[in-house]
């Protein structure tokens, strides 16, 4: 008895003529217990618990959807398995409706109903059993492939299997291997770390380096304009890869999608990333042909993105579209996106329309201040989550339900991702430094080059001066940085928060999505 597989109840008026069928389950370790009608099998369920139930459809009495409706006001979750001589298809829809597990259509032979079973109780085990025994072959694989010389490409594909698994793991939470995911992530940022370092400026000096944040437009919505196409560009600030992948079955209902990538900028940041796309120029070129945006940096606004629009209508005009219609729409709160979905017809007369959303960069900054959303967004997965929520029942759904019936072609993206940090680290700074959590710039700033790439010449990475003596601090790993004042205070408040500006996989891989109606 100690060997059962599952307990089945089967409600039949005609049992006795599958005594067959009975046993062979039984061979297959399943306890089985039999009725005959109804009511009989609400009185044992009000008694027992079951583990799946068979149900005939036409019996004496209580038919089986009648029965059915019973056993669910007292167990609600138990599984059943409708089984008929009907195949009239307004049987099926009430099936449907009454949330039956599975409909099986009679004569059916026990290895029907074995697999129906097994499907039901058993998918669950099955799959995290695949999962564990996938992942931990190409952690293997994964392994090797660190010791390589990788390329650009390499990265994005060896990234993009860590995602699949980080996703794979978050619907079967107890195959146990988490931790072991986590630090074989780990484990690859230190290893792209030392590529970035090894790479990064030699990529400024050259035509043909991977595309960066500061490609997006000119290789990903230009030529469609000069096409003749109409483009929407959607930047969702500080979306991952991850978060993308996550919501993606959705947009694949309304669109035929394309995936690519992108490399932020360093820092990684919305000051010089986002910046970068709308204006197609390194920051130093930015603070030259923009003074305002240089006050802007040097007062520590309160936003360092206000110019966005005319970045990008210059940015046009370089390439000869000034002739193109444009609409650029920033959305901080969801009143602003209720409104703008609410107008979209009205909008979706331009030839570039261009949105710009600020809300899982919102989570992000907020997760620090509120109890309840550290709560809700504990890890990497409760902030998968929390976007795919946002994301399924948001204006931004009705959005793009509404772009999915237009001839628009419709670039999704981002301008940098974030990390979970944990590890605060002391630096020492003057009065004017930026506040950047995972990066900072300013006059005479220390850090330990284990924690932070140092970067003292801001000319060599296409950086702005100000001043003198301008350095810029880019935290590695999951270090953020704290200052010896009241450093207790804010170890506490961003332990365990998502920042960017740093050099981590999550922050550089930028994912970039074209999509086309399916209609």
């Amino acid at each position: 008895m100690n060997n059962i597989r599952a307990h089945i109840l089967w409600v039949d008026d005609e049992i006795d003529h599958l005594k067959p069928h009975i046993m062979y389950l039984e061979d297959k370790g399943y306890k089985m217990t039999t009725v005959t009608n109804g009511h009989d099998a609400v009185e044992l369920v009000t008694k027992f618990r079951y583990d799946i139930i068979l149900m005939d459809q036409f019996m004496p009495g209580m038919d089986g959807l009648e029965t059915l409706r019973r056993i669910k006001e007292i167990r609600d979750t138990v599984p059943i398995i409708l089984i008929t001589k009907s195949e009239e298809e307004w049987l099926m829809d009430e099936a449907i409706s009454e949330k039956v597990d599975a409909f099986l259509v009679k004569p059916v032979k026990p290895t029907q109903i074995f697999i129906a079973a097994k499907k039901i109780l058993e998918s669950t085990k099955i799959l995290e059993e695949k999962a564990t025994s996938g992942y931990l072959k190409e952690f293997q694989e994964i392994e090797f492939k660190l010791q390589e010389q990788l390329s650009i490409n390499d990265w994005w594909e060896l990234y993009n299997k860590l995602v699949k698994w980080q996703l794979e793991f978050d619907e079967h939470k107890d195959t146990g291997l988490g931790n072991i995911l986590e630090e074989q992530l780990q484990t690859s940022n230190r290893e792209f770390i030392h590529f970035i370092n090894s790479n990064y400026t030699d990529w400024l000096a050259s035509e043909n380096r991977p595309r960066m944040t500061v490609d997006l437009i000119p290789d990903k919505v230009i030529p469609h304009l000069k096409q003749g196409e109409k483009v929407c560009f959607i930047l969702v600030d500080s979306m991952r890869h991850d978060h993308l992948i996550s919501v993606l079955p959705e947009l694949q209902k309304h669109f035929n999608v394309e995936i690519d990538f992108a490399t932020s900028i360093l820092p990684s940041a919305t000051p010089f990333s986002r910046n970068a796309i709308f204006s197609g120029l390194f920051p130093d070129d930015i603070l030259k042909k923009y003074p305002q945006q240089r006050k802007d940096m040097e007062n520590h606004a309160a936003s360092l993105n206000q110019h966005e629009k005319d970045m990008l209508k210059d940015q046009l005009k370089r390439h000869g579209l000034s002739d193109k219609s444009l609409h650029y729409h920033k959305i901080w709160h969801v009143d602003e996106g209720k409104r703008f979905a609410s107008r979209m017809a009205e909008f979706m007369k331009v030839d570039l329309l261009s949105i710009v959303i600020n809300f899982v960069d919102i989570l992000a900054h907020k997760r620090s201040e509120s109890d309840v959303l550290k709560e809700m967004l504990p890890d990497e997965s409760g902030y998968r989550s929390a976007v795919k929520t946002w994301f399924d029942n948001s204006w931004f759904s009705e959005v793009i339900k509404q772009l999915s019936q237009s001839n628009y072609k419709i670039i999704l993206t981002s301008d940098h991702g974030s990390i979970r940090v944990n590890r605060g680290v002391m630096v020492g700074a003057d009065k004017d430094t930026s506040s950047g959590i995972r990066y900072k710039y300013g006059r005479n700033l220390n850090c330990k080059e284990r924690s932070a790439l140092v970067i003292k010449n801001p000319k060599d990475y296409r950086l702005p001066e100000f001043g003198t003596q301008t350095n810029y601090l880019i935290a590695k790993d999951d270090i953020y940085f704290v200052y010896p004042t009241q450093q207790h205070k804010y170890e506490a408040m961003y332990k365990g928060s998502f920042q960017h500006g740093g050099i981590s996989l999550e922050e550089l891989f930028v994912p970039v999505v074209t999509m086309s109606s399916r209609k």
